[in-house]
């Protein structure tokens, strides 16, 4: 059983599906990233498990629990896995605790603007400030000096709080070179 949206009505994954449903608009907020319809339709056609896909709900541990409280195996990571990997404070504890290399910085709870100024001269400048939560580069600033921080972690919050609807950070030192692995 395939889904959907109206732009994708012609898709290869819709041709080659048993059964094909249209469960919304093309805007992604009506169609792909609504949980309750994909849980509404894998009942009513007797689907046993859902795989979300790449990107949309795929990371969405809310959407994960949906599909356990009602009997539809999510077809990926559990739903508290999907959590730990959402808050790059909660990873980092995770790898720490592996003894995973990780970037030198300041992860904690306390976001107090004292208490982060503090970790900030500790880890030194250049250095980055990241959202906690989301991704995609938003909520993410590079601060060169220290005469720069408090505006930047401004910036970084509000963009956090606009995307994520969380406004705490993490500082680390800047790699002016990374080398990304996934």
């Amino acid at each position: 059983v395939a889904v959907f949206s109206d732009a994708d009505a012609k898709a290869m994954h819709v041709q080659m599906a048993d059964e094909a449903y249209c469960i919304g608009p093309a805007a992604s907020t009506e169609s792909y990233l609504r949980g309750d319809k994909l849980l509404e339709l894998a009942k009513a056609t007797g689907c046993k498990g859902i795989h979300p896909g790449y990107g949309f709900l795929s990371e969405n541990a809310i959407f994960a629990s949906q599909c356990e409280e009602e009997g539809v195996t999510f077809i990926g990571p559990p739903a508290s896995a999907i959590k730990a990997m959402g808050s790059k404070s909660e990873s980092k504890n995770i790898m720490g605790a592996s003894a995973v290399p990780i970037v030198p910085g300041y992860h904690g709870e306390d976001q107090s603007l004292d208490k982060l100024k503090e970790e900030a001269e500790k880890i030194g400048y250049p250095l980055m400030i990241k959202a906690v939560l989301g991704g995609g580069g938003k909520g993410m600033r590079i601060v060169e000096h220290a005469d720069e921080f408090e505006e930047m972690l401004g910036v970084a919050r509000e963009e956090s709080r606009k995307h994520f609807s969380d406004e705490d950070v993490l500082l680390e030192r800047y790699v002016q070179r990374p080398r990304h692995v996934e």
